[in-house]
């Protein structure tokens, strides 16, 4: 029976992990979610608790810095409250993974087994998780990610177990990615689809997602909203056009590239863990430099979340 599950023994005497409650977790969407599905992610959930506390034991990570914004009614007011608190200003975001983890959040993502599991976060003894779908197109899970984060400031007591908070997390994702005085100073008015197609590329966002971000804001009408989504389903699809690279982990490309300097592998992690290394694949799929076996590539961009405890 062990053999079957594809556990080493020794997963089976360590202490129970903690388990994650579903009303604790706030999922992207529930539609077309089984479940099976919503299980499978939980569970993924509970080792993911396992490997950050191994991180934590073996590196010195950095603080969560998430306000607590629950009272906040606006959530585009929060969103700029957040921008203001972490300095950002009205400027687009470059590598928002990175920033996350600068600020505390532990991002993993999701395998293809729970491919109908977007993302979902949820606080653990005051450090907040993330986990995203990365088989989703790489603008999608960036706002995945902020719409987690909305999650995680907004409802972060008791988690978000009201139709309106999904909502509450769209805006302050879109208002997060979209800065208001940036979409009105660079797109005033919108006559045609390829504007919007063109100008998506500066807030690294998907032209479905700055089509609502300029229909929240008065900058297109009903009409052309309802428009430019026919026209982008009969043009292109569920495929992006122009679709921008997908972001990568800092912490984890650093973590990988400390363990390639002590000549070790991936499988090290597994092996401390007593988990098989599948299951820690499938909790860094999509964010960590590609390949287990080359160095990767470090960061080039913003500040280190991550230093070695010695």
């Amino acid at each position: 029976m062990i053999a079957a599950l594809g556990f080493p023994p020794g997963f089976y005497q360590l202490d129970d992990p903690d388990e994650i409650e579903t009303q604790s977790a706030s999922f992207r969407s529930l539609s077309g979610m089984t479940a099976k599905e919503r299980d499978a992610a939980l569970a993924a959930g509970s080792i993911a608790f396992e490997i950050a506390d191994w991180l934590n034991a073996a590196y010195s990570l950095d603080e969560p810095d998430l306000l607590d914004l629950e009272h906040e009614r606006d959530p585009a007011v929060a969103a700029r409250t957040v921008r203001q608190h972490w300095g950002l200003g009205e400027k687009p975001i470059g590598n928002l993974i990175k920033i996350l983890e600068a600020k505390g959040v532990r991002i993993f993502s999701l395998s293809e087994t729970t491919k109908n599991v977007d993302a979902f976060s949820l606080w653990r003894n005051d450090e907040p998780f993330i986990f995203l779908n990365t088989f989703k197109s790489a603008e999608r899970s960036r706002f995945d990610a902020a719409h987690e984060l909305g999650h995680l400031i907004l409802h972060k007591h008791g988690g978000p177990q009201y139709r309106s908070a999904e909502m509450e997390a769209n805006l302050f994702a879109s208002s997060f990615l979209m800065p208001e005085t940036d979409v009105k100073t660079r797109l005033p008015y919108v006559t045609s689809l390829n504007k919007i197609i063109q100008e998506k590329q500066r807030w690294r966002v998907s032209a479905a997602a700055l089509c609502y971000r300029l229909h929240k804001l008065g900058i297109i009408s009903d009409w052309q909203n309802r428009t430019f989504n026919i026209q982008l389903n009969q043009r292109f699809g569920k495929q992006e056009p122009h679709g921008i690279l997908r972001e990568k982990s800092g912490i984890w490309r650093m973590v990988f590239d400390d363990l390639w300097q002590q000549r070790k592998s991936r499988a090290s992690i597994a092996q401390d863990l007593s988990i098989p290394e599948s299951e820690l694949e499938n909790l860094v799929f999509g964010l960590a430099a590609e390949g287990s076996s080359s160095r990767p590539e470090l960061p080039a961009e913003g500040p280190s979340p991550l230093r070695l405890v010695k």
